[in-house]
């Protein structure tokens, strides 16, 4: 019998440390990439929106979680409920790591439902996470003649909207087509912030589809005050912060249903970060686990709790998940909603 001389034991040693070193030497490549450089997060809504909001606290915590710690800006890209964003960072962002995007949630949807205006395939997207799911709402003014959620389906309700592809505009226009609401939609203002100010001057009664989220960081002492009153959620369940406020209900008919399934899986997106296409998978990766490390950082979580933010993160992975879902969605389902969301439909 040949006598082992240890060589075997020892090769196998080395292979071993060679693995755990592997990963090693992969962080400190992206940190060496990243030290000394910016990291820019653009956000597709204007200043002071909800999701600008967001995406400020995060970019205050971020830098520390980052292999190499660069210097994090934020820059508001807005324009076409973030599609403006999404495009550039679908075709002209550096994609090198250096540039990622938080979007609103109609943008996974976009390129199914709008396909003129997105320039863009969800799946070839890096997602990075997201702070958690939304639930949107039906905020009204509190001398608004819609008292309950069955008014909306009897009386015409004034609503402000931004423009197609943010859930102020789609939210209502599918409920309209699908659940057979009276929303009257006042499109064109400039996001959420002056959708406020219209409703506080009296030119519409509120929104028809506003996060709560938002509404807790944007309008939590109108709450308070009595000022403002939700009257419906969307979702298949309630927000357990919102017990008392009746849902909508699910259609009957299979293929309307479908529609307003689209409609709440972009509330399951929340507010999402995004990477461009071909992001190296180890920036992507490092992108993924400091944007995870932030929502577990103690101080983001305390100043993200003064800022009334929920935080019940969605991984990147899980994303993915997400995106894949919505391209699944029923060939009949989509035809109506694009339909529903014509801009040139709109336009009439």
């Amino acid at each position: 019998m040949a006598r082992d001389t240890g060589f075997s034991g020892l090769a196998a040693a080395c292979a071993a440390l060679c693995l755990l070193a592997a990963p090693a030497r992969a962080q400190e490549g992206v940190a060496n990439f990243y030290r000394g450089k910016q990291l820019q997060l653009r956000v597709g809504t204007p200043a002071g929106s909800g999701y600008d909001i967001v995406a400020r606290l995060i970019a205050t915590r971020f830098s520390r979680h980052m292999p190499g710690n660069p210097a994090v800006i934020v820059q508001n890209v807005p324009g076409a409920g973030s599609l403006t964003l999404a495009n550039q960072i679908a075709t002209t962002a550096p994609r090198d790591g250096t540039v990622i995007g938080i979007v609103t949630n109609g943008v996974p949807t976009a390129p199914m439902l709008t396909p003129e205006t997105a320039r863009f395939d969800i799946s070839r997207f890096g997602w990075i996470g997201s702070p958690s799911a939304e639930t949107m709402m039906v905020m009204l003014w509190h001398d608004a003649p819609i008292r309950d959620i069955a008014d909306l389906y009897t009386k015409e309700t004034l609503v402000g909207a931004a423009q197609l592809g943010t859930a102020t505009m789609d939210n209502p226009l599918v409920a309209n087509a699908a659940l057979g609401t009276k929303f009257k939609i006042i499109p064109g203002y400039d996001g959420t912030n002056a959708i406020d100010l219209a409703m506080e001057r009296g030119e519409i009664m509120g929104h028809a589809g506003i996060g709560w989220v938002t509404a807790k960081a944007r309008n939590q002492q109108w709450m308070k005050e009595g000022k403002v009153r939700v009257v419906a959620q969307y979702g298949f369940t309630k927000n357990p912060e919102m017990p008392d406020v009746p849902l909508f209900e699910l259609p009957a008919d299979p293929v309307k249903r479908d529609m307003i399934s689209v409609m709440f899986a972009r509330q399951d997106f929340g507010r999402p970060l995004i990477a461009p296409p071909d992001t190296p998978a180890d920036r992507l990766n490092a992108l993924r686990r400091a944007y995870d490390e932030t929502m577990r950082d103690p101080d983001f979580l305390r100043e993200a709790a003064q800022a009334s933010m929920d935080i019940n993160p969605i991984t990147g992975e899980a994303l993915e998940k997400l995106a894949a879902g919505v391209k699944a969605t029923s060939p009949e389902a989509v035809a109506r909603l694009r339909d529903v969301l014509d801009p040139n439909r709109m336009a009439k």
